[in-house]
């Protein structure tokens, strides 16, 4: 039996909205539009395909809130992560709450989706760094992102999906939350430990990987970042040849390779390793395994032990609830 995605219900908003597409389709192309950046591209795919369930869209100014301070949305589901979609001043002196605006794919103008607006709002920036990543120092690559690449106000709301971003490259290895479920009920496979990473794979990593699914009686799903990483970073046209060739070395049957369009978000590791989780819980798997995030210098190991402390009881209360109404 496959473990129910993060929130309870898979939001796969392209294949909600396909009995409506060619509908949307036609509304879209009378709509003003937003075109995405590397970094909003990977968080709607993530938003359209489920990845990022229980959102349906970007963040509004109630939920954004609470993330923030609390690492809950609005209706007290844990969520750690700010998935925002920034835009300048003059772009919110056009548009209103109410407006339906068509987010577009930059690579291709490929229309992906249609956002209605539940609301405008100027963040705290200083307060999102702090309270998000433990740190304002722009030395951390997140940081440095969010003041200095991303605009002065957030727009958030809903998303009717319409399609998910095109890609040229590995597509075969593009596997959506749905797609996983699928894949691993029709193998039997019933306990799977994922391994996240951004980095290139080597013995150590088959090795650790190995011995985490033995342990549990699991198989195993190499579950790599291709999304947005940080300046300096190998390509992933690189990694994933060397993803492909470690692959290899698995014994047979047991190990799969799917790519994850996640722009990094460099959270504290307590942070990051809830993130990262609930991908993994939405396409149905036991155990992640996620690289170690290094802790800012200044970052004050009480806090970390009550976010750690706070994630854990709010992970056993979601489960709790979700068993209790299967």
């Amino acid at each position: 039996m496959s473990n129910p995605p993060h929130g309870g219900v898979l939001k796969d908003l392209v294949f909600r909205d396909e009995a409506i597409k060619e509908k949307l389709l036609e509304e879209a192309i009378t709509l003003p539009s937003i075109e995405l950046n590397e970094k909003t591209l990977c968080d709607a795919e993530l938003i359209l395909n489920g990845g990022f369930s229980p959102l349906e869209g970007f963040l509004n100014e109630d939920d954004y809130k609470t993330v923030v301070s609390d690492l809950r949305l609005k209706n007290g589901i844990l969520w750690p992560m700010t998935i925002c979609l920034d835009v300048d001043e003059a772009w919110t002196k056009a548009h209103k709450k109410g407006d339906r605006i068509t987010l577009r794919d930059p690579r291709d103008d490929n229309i992906l989706a249609i956002l209605t607006v539940e609301s405008i709002y100027k963040p705290n920036k200083e307060e999102e760094a702090l309270k998000v990543f433990g740190t304002t120092d722009k030395m951390h690559p997140a940081v440095k992102y969010l003041f200095d690449n991303m605009k002065e106000y957030y727009v958030g709301g809903s998303l009717q999906g319409i399609s998910y971003p095109a890609h040229s490259d590995f597509v075969a290895m593009r596997n959506t939350p749905r797609e996983l479920r699928h894949y691993f009920k029709k193998l039997n496979w019933t306990k799977v430990v994922a391994f996240q990473t951004r980095n290139p794979m080597h013995r150590a990593h088959r090795e650790l990987t190995v011995r985490a699914a033995r342990k549990v009686g699991a198989n195993l799903l190499i579950h790599p970042v291709v999304g947005m990483t940080k300046p300096g970073d190998i390509d992933h046209f690189t990694r994933v040849r060397v993803y492909q060739a470690i692959m290899q070395k698995y014994p047979n049957g047991m190990a799969a390779l799917s790519l994850l369009p996640l722009a990094m978000k460099w959270l504290v590791l307590v942070k990051l390793s809830g993130i990262q989780s609930f991908v993994k819980i939405t396409v149905s798997l036991t155990l992640s395994l996620v690289e170690i995030t290094p802790v800012p210098e200044n970052f004050p190991l009480e806090r970390m032990l009550m976010d750690l402390m706070m994630l854990k009881n709010s992970l056993l209360n979601t489960k709790t609830k979700l068993k209790l109404k299967s």
